[in-house]
């Protein structure tokens, strides 16, 4: 793709076309072609939003929080192996660095190799995992706790919630907007309810929900007042998927429940026992038999069946493309050419953005990169379109439209 300078600090790409004046934005000359842009995208039949870790990245610096970041481990046992065998792996799936989840990740294969050979260590290097995974949960809880009770704190939970509705306000009478992430923590989920979309995650129950497998295609409807048996689709509706878990899910009697934890709660370490046994995270595949294991099978068995099909379009904000299965699925999605790709980022994560969009239709992608058009706070209140179910609006038009013509016609006479 000759036509895009991955040297240039802002890159915009639509569709082929490098707009004027791109690499200098400024939000007043490009919302015009942004925008409009977008809102089409947006209206496509089938839209599917896929957030990373650069959400609660933007989230966290945009209320002015540090976000607590894990950094790579040391394991006591076979702790250069680890280490090793991780770099090696990132290497191969072109994630450059490797990170701390590629050293769980590697611990948790080689713990379960230890139990086969009953091993002594195996006990040793679970309890390792054990408090590593621990430390995981509470630096997430510590980033929802910081941004909550932080000055800025309400106004970015509430920017948020407009990036998020500016997404999920389709027309009830297209497919249901079906956000993914890889993240564990829960901004996306406290957004969701904050702005009152109802949101279709396969868990069932109150009191304690239970993640189900069955494809039964949920949904919400209402009954128009007067009208009996055409019952319509309510509007503000979302499927959600977590395709790498969350920390307040957890294992009990091969059950997967979703555990009463508050957004932002303070909590004791000590409430956090055996996390390696309970709590349904899983750190990024590294080849895709990792996913065979419930339920991250079934997560993104989700995820190809919502993008791989005609006129589909996937957003990316905040991926760093470090997954592998992830990125071969939405590979698979590319060979179906009524497909888009739109991705937004604020930076090229490693250089793994560019050796991706290389593999791909430049006609079928559309790049905002760079710290102006990944800036969550710009992007939202600049060139993301405003709720797509407008219809003041487009009636306003309609009558201006009308009145135009009719003047037109009134002129004609006079003359």
């Amino acid at each position: 793709m000759n036509s895009i300078d991955w040297s240039k600090g802002h890159i915009l790409y639509i569709a082929n076309e490098v707009p004027k004046g791109s690499d200098i934005p400024d939000e007043k000359e490009l919302r015009s072609v942004i925008e409009p842009w977008l809102t089409a995208v947006f209206q496509s039949e089938h839209l599917s939003l896929l957030l990373g870790s650069g959400l609660t990245t933007g989230i966290c610096y945009d209320s002015g929080v540090t976000p607590q970041a894990m950094q790579r481990i040391k394991f006591t046992i076979e702790g250069e192996k680890i280490e090793f065998f991780a770099n090696e792996e990132a290497k191969k799936m072109s994630r450059g660095s490797a990170n701390f989840e590629d050293d769980l990740r590697t611990a948790i294969e080689l713990v379960k190799g230890l139990k086969i050979l009953n091993d002594a260590n195996a006990k040793t290097l679970e309890d390792e995992i054990n408090e590593k995974m621990k430390s995981l949960i509470l630096n997430l809880l510590k980033n929802e706790y910081n941004v909550l009770s932080s000055d800025k704190g309400s106004d970015s939970l509430a920017l948020l919630k407009r990036f998020l509705i500016s997404f999920s306000s389709r027309t009830a009478t297209r497919d249901r907007l079906h956000i993914f992430t890889t993240n564990y923590d829960r901004f996306i989920e406290y957004a969701l309810d904050n702005a009152g979309i109802y949101t279709l995650d396969r868990f069932i129950g109150k009191l304690n929900p239970t993640l189900r497998m069955h494809k039964m295609e949920l949904d919400y409807h209402y009954n128009p007042p007067g009208i009996r048996g055409e019952p319509r689709y309510v509007e503000g509706v979302v499927r959600y998927t977590k395709l790498h878990g969350s920390l307040d899910w957890r294992f009990n009697n091969g059950d997967i429940h979703k555990e009463p934890l508050p957004f932002g709660c303070e909590i004791n370490e000590d409430a956090i026992q055996k996390p390696y046994e309970t709590k349904v995270i899983y750190p990024n595949s590294a080849k895709g038999i990792d996913t065979v294991y419930f339920p991250y099978s079934e997560l993104f068995r989700d995820f190809s069946a919502a993008i791989c099909r005609p006129n589909s379009v996937l957003v990316t904000y905040g991926y760093g493309f470090g997954d592998s299965h992830i990125n071969n699925i939405i590979l698979d999605m590319m060979t179906i050419p009524s497909t888009h790709l739109v991705i937004i980022s604020y930076d090229l994560a490693d250089g793994r953005i560019c050796s991706f969009v290389e593999k791909c239709n430049p006609s079928q992608l559309t790049l905002l990169l760079g710290n102006h058009y990944g800036n969550i706070r710009i992007l939202t209140e600049n060139y993301l379109p405003k709720s797509a179910i407008d219809r003041i609006s487009d009636r306003r038009h309609r009558i201006e439209e009308k009145r135009k013509i009719t003047q037109k016609e009134s002129e004609s006479e006079d003359e």
